[in-house]
């Protein structure tokens, strides 16, 4: 088998592992607002650390006034209870949980007028919301949707809730009292520049009686309706919907298809995240390294099952009259910077920015995104970046691809003699291939030693299309000229075109020694199947085969000059 005939088989299976991903998408596309079979819900009361006897209260569900569509309930609030705004959020708190937060950093769209990204929000079609609330065995608790006031007491006057310049922190401070004289305190603390905000309750027994309660937070929201611009776009390909990690099973995932299909989730937990991932955001509730809490899932019965639900539930807590106890846990809220994940130094967050449900491939491509982020200090821009992504790595495998080259070279050299043989056996296949094989013996010419290459770019070009498509950093960042969105499709289909060109440059170089005409059309074609599918692929993966191409290119020729371009050798006399 030559060069150009492995070629050809690497590029149909690159094309058949594209149209797979195609179909893959669409058949796992999350559901618009659809809803889940009302009899595939999971009970309502959901396990946690146990009480002394047992018994564990169960967790309140939304009530049907949230349901979308529904009027509201007549006692529920119209207007949060706080407005915050730091340098890169601005959040609605009502106590028991965020319902409103804009990622003022990153616009809905590439216009730089459009609003920001609203990644939480109360609205019956976006729904998206976190929250936190308590269960009780021994008396009264605040769950996530009453109970909850602002301490205004602890606030100093003229409070905006606006981190001022020059403000590191901001706290927000919240109070439930209950009836037999246990209060609960809970803050929110945003910091400047952070994703992250920190949520601690202090339970105060000023009662008679001991009392015991669970910490429950949780993350709600309807499916996102994918808005993917064209068959290859990176948002119809990146994962939509509930995460986790825990130290046994590290990390896992559900698609909103599978969400109860799959089984009910029931897992005590060590300390781990729960999380809605979507296309560059996602939302995590990251609880104390060392707290015990039990992971689940739900589709809530209440709103007929269109929203989706992941939760934990615990640690408990204890606390004697006249004592107090108290809990933290982190809430993510917003993009997917692998710098800021790393800073939370939690195992196994950095999985929320998906690359890939393979772990090989996750990690190829976090190791590429390392290297690109490295050039990205060193050279100010993604695009170019990229380029010299391509450059590190045609050095990292320039003895593998210089031996492919020159075995090419070489036998371009000997496509005379090549033909003299094919026109000699005429038919007769067999003593054809035998008599070359026996021409490539002869003058140590191996017609596969340099496929490796080949083989090594099919994972490369796979882990880079997920790291493109995934990574937030990348997000509407520009690179020269008319590409100003290295995530999207090239809009005028120059770097498709380019590409198409040098694959038929290379095409022209490659020597087709045996190659039957069937053959021979199939790699005449390869250059516009690959224009035509690159079309719509992300401008920064196209560049990045663009400039792979283009130095394999110049590689290629002057390896022909090297070793190819020379008189043709003599054939041997035929035989009498």
């Amino acid at each position: 088998m030559n060069q150009t005939r492995v070629f050809l088989i690497i590029a149909w299976l690159m094309v058949a592992t594209l149209l797979w991903m195609e179909w893959n998408r669409e058949q796992a596309a999350p559901p618009a607002k659809a809803p889940v079979a009302s009899g595939s819900t999971v009970p309502q009361a959901i396990p946690a650390v146990p009480a002394a006897d047992g018994s564990v209260p169960a967790v309140p569900q939304e009530s049907p006034a949230a349901v979308p569509g529904a009027a509201p309930a007549a006692s529920a609030a119209v207007l949060p209870a706080a407005t915050v705004r730091t340098d890169v959020l601005e959040v609605d708190l009502d106590g028991g949980g965020i319902t409103r937060a804009d990622l003022l950093a990153y616009p809905a769209s590439n216009d730089p007028e459009s609003p920001p990204v609203r990644l939480f929000s109360d609205a019956p079609e976006d729904y998206f919301v976190a929250q936190s609330g308590w269960v009780s065995n021994t008396g009264a608790a605040p769950t996530h949707e009453a109970g909850w006031v602002l301490d205004r007491a602890s606030l100093p006057a003229g409070a905006d809730f606006h981190l001022d310049e020059g403000e590191q922190q901001l706290v927000v401070p919240f109070l439930w009292q209950g009836p037999d004289g246990v209060l609960i305190r809970r803050s929110y603390a945003f910091e400047r520049g952070q994703y992250v905000v920190q949520v601690r309750d202090e339970v105060i027994n000023q009662g008679t009686q001991p009392w015991q309660g669970f910490v429950y937070r949780q993350l709600a929201r309807v499916p996102r309706g994918i808005q993917a611009k064209g068959p290859m776009s990176p948002e119809g390909y990146s994962f939509q919907g509930a995460a986790w990690y825990s130290a046994g099973d590290k990390y896992q995932r559900r698609p909103y298809d599978d969400f109860i299909d799959d089984g009910p989730l029931n897992k005590q937990v060590t300390g781990g995240w729960i999380a809605f991932l979507q296309h560059h955001f996602f939302a995590a509730w990251i609880p104390g390294a060392d707290d015990t809490a039990t992971f689940s899932l739900a589709t809530p019965p209440a709103d007929g099952g269109s929203r989706y639900l992941i939760r934990e539930v615990g640690p408990g807590v204890s606390v004697a009259p006249g004592g107090s106890s108290q809990t933290s846990a982190r809430l993510w809220v917003g993009p997917k910077l692998s710098e800021q994940i790393n800073a939370q130094a939690v195992p196994g967050l950095e999985r929320a920015v998906d690359f890939s449900r393979f772990s090989v491939m996750a990690t190829l491509a976090g190791w590429l995104f390392w290297v690109l982020e490295k050039l990205h200090g060193l050279l100010g821009n993604w695009g170019w970046a990229i380029v010299g992504l391509v450059v590190l790595l045609k050095l990292a495998m320039y003895p593998l691809s210089a031996a492919q080259y020159k075995s090419m070279a070489k036998m371009r050299r000997f496509q005379p003699r090549i033909a003299q043989l094919k026109e000699r056996y005429g038919d007769d296949k067999q003593k054809f291939q035998m008599a070359m094989m026996e021409l490539y013996k002869k003058e140590k010419i191996n017609p596969v030693g340099g496929c490796l290459p080949l083989l090594l770019q099919m994972p490369v070009f796979l882990a880079l299309f997920w790291m493109l498509s995934e990574s937030a950093e990348l997000r509407h960042t520009p690179w020269i000229l008319w590409i100003n969105d290295l995530t999207a499709r090239d809009p005028y289909f120059v770097l498709p075109v380019i590409n198409m060109v040098l694959m038929w440059a290379t095409t022209q170089l490659n020597p087709t020694p045996g190659m039957d005409p069937m053959q021979k059309r199939m790699m005449q074609l390869m250059p516009m199947v690959f224009g035509v599918m690159f079309a719509f692929f992300p401008a920064g993966l196209v560049l990045y085969w663009v400039t792979n191409a283009g130095l394999g290119l110049l590689q290629q020729w002057w390896m022909i000059r090297k070793y190819g371009d020379k008189p043709p050798v003599a054939s041997p006399p035929a035989k009498a």
